[in-house]
């Protein structure tokens, strides 16, 4: 990335760090993902339980590899082999994580989360739950307000990730949303999250370039 286009990205992640940190949520910056691993490592203990929610970014920047290490107990959503039952067991177990990973649609500039779920088992968890949500986030997730959060969803997150899940829905064809009824819709759950009470709760980790969708 041009130096100076990162400049102006880096600038955009302090200005939503400093939102996060006034709506009671906390904000880092890191340049690596050797800098993102150890972020973690500070955040979580070493045996904590942990989870995670459905997130390329996860896999992008080997936070998976990471969760899977020995160091933690690690509740493996993406286990060969779980059926459907044991999955949904899963996910409710999950709400009694130390610590729950995931990434999320898009950060407004005015500190704000915005996401969609077509389970709702992850914004379930970002809600209510977990001791501590870890967020992993790319500069590319980062909006100006609600209305721009909503655009991006309807324009890149949702199709691709319909894409990406095989998903029979009018996006994956053409890759935008047109407001379906499909069975297949992975659009069900659209949630806010616009502060919170326990300032020690959520984790929102920035990284200057584009991660996940």
């Amino acid at each position: 990335m041009d130096s100076n286009l990162q400049w102006v990205n880096e600038q955009r992640i302090l200005r939503t760090i400093g939102a996060l940190n006034k709506n009671n949520m906390n904000g880092y910056l890191v340049n690596t993902k050797e800098e993102l691993i150890e972020k973690i490592m500070e955040l979580v203990k070493e045996n904590s339980t942990v989870a995670c929610g459905g997130s390329m970014s996860l896999f992008e920047t080997g936070v998976i590899d990471h969760l899977r290490s020995e160091r933690y107990n690690f509740l493996d959503r993406y286990k060969e082999g779980l059926s459907r039952e044991e999955l949904t067991k899963l996910f409710k177990e999950s709400f009694f994580a130390d610590a729950y990973f995931a990434s999320s649609n898009a950060v407004t500039e005015d500190g704000k989360l915005y996401n969609i779920d077509g389970n709702g088992n992850r914004v379930a968890a970002m809600l209510f739950g977990p001791e501590k949500v870890i967020l992993v986030v790319g500069v590319n997730k980062i909006v100006k307000n609600i209305d721009e959060a909503v655009i991006r969803n309807r324009e890149i997150s949702a199709p691709a990730n319909a894409k990406r899940l095989n998903k029979m829905t009018p996006c994956a064809k053409v890759g935008y949303c047109m407001d379906c009824k499909s069975n297949d819709k992975i659009c069900r759950e659209f949630t806010v999250i616009s502060s919170q009470s326990n300032k020690d709760r959520i984790h929102v980790i920035f990284m200057n370039e584009d991660i996940g969708y």
